[in-house]
């Protein structure tokens, strides 16, 4: 079952922590599923950076986080792919 975040929401940094976690794929999940993850997380940050100001700084620090996370798992992937 595909995981994605509701139509219309959210629209708080608190609400994107939520829905966030709602959509987590489990621990043993396919790389590939945890980029979509974080690749999605960062998109979401970066939209309640600006919709949410007075979280502004905060949901550019989130975008940030999930992002290093995105290349770490860019990285595994490409380690893997090269290895066949």
């Amino acid at each position: 079952m595909e995981k994605t975040v509701r139509p219309g929401q959210p629209k708080t940094l608190m609400q994107a922590h939520e829905e966030l976690v709602r959509i987590r794929p489990s621990r043993d999940a396919a790389l590939v599923e945890w980029l979509r993850y974080y690749r999605l997380s960062v998109e979401l940050y970066e939209r309640i950076a600006v919709i949410d100001p007075g979280h502004n700084d905060d949901a550019r620090y989130w975008a940030q986080r999930e992002r290093h996370h995105a290349e770490e798992i860019t990285a595994q992937i490409r380690e893997e792919r090269a290895r066949r």
